[in-house]
């Protein structure tokens, strides 16, 4: 009986997985932002995981200089001034975009300033990381913390 209950539990886990990894994209399978907590943790745990080739780097480099760091605009989204959350969560998505779904650097420009938006719709000053904004909320011009494992929400 308690290894049938474990099975189940189990599959309910998988099909809950599965159901909201469907979620976070049309039909089409372009990511949406919809869930700030689960897809922030998602994003970071591609930068930790997803490495990407020379060339790759090199897209998503062509993508991100481009953009400037929201929570230090003196900088591009590709350097930050550190490794905080927000520029965690930035460099993963990219390295999905580009070695999961071969995106080439508009789209990958086009979504990371969508979830930039996503994270902070009213904007960002560009300079939480001088106004000690680094322990702040997304939502409140901050970095979302430093440190992977105690995200600002």
């Amino acid at each position: 009986m308690i290894k049938k209950t474990y099975f189940w539990v189990l599959v309910g886990l998988l099909t809950a997985f599965v159901f909201s990894s469907v979620n976070s994209a049309d039909q089409n399978g372009e990511l949406l932002f919809s869930d700030l907590k689960r897809q922030t943790n998602q994003f970071m745990e591609w930068e930790r995981t997803i490495r990407l080739t020379p060339e790759q780097e090199s897209f998503k480099k062509a993508a991100l200089t481009q953009i400037a760091a929201p929570c230090c605009a003196d900088n591009s989204a590709y350097t930050c001034c550190c490794s905080c959350n927000i520029s965690r969560t930035i460099w993963g998505l990219s390295n999905y975009l580009i070695a999961r779904q071969s995106a080439d650097v508009i789209t990958v420009r086009t979504k990371v300033v969508e979830w930039i938006k996503f994270l902070n719709p009213t904007g960002y000053s560009g300079r939480a990381c001088y106004t000690r904004g680094c322990a702040k909320a997304f939502k409140h011009d901050g970095c979302g913390g430093m440190r992977r494992d105690q995200v600002v929400f």
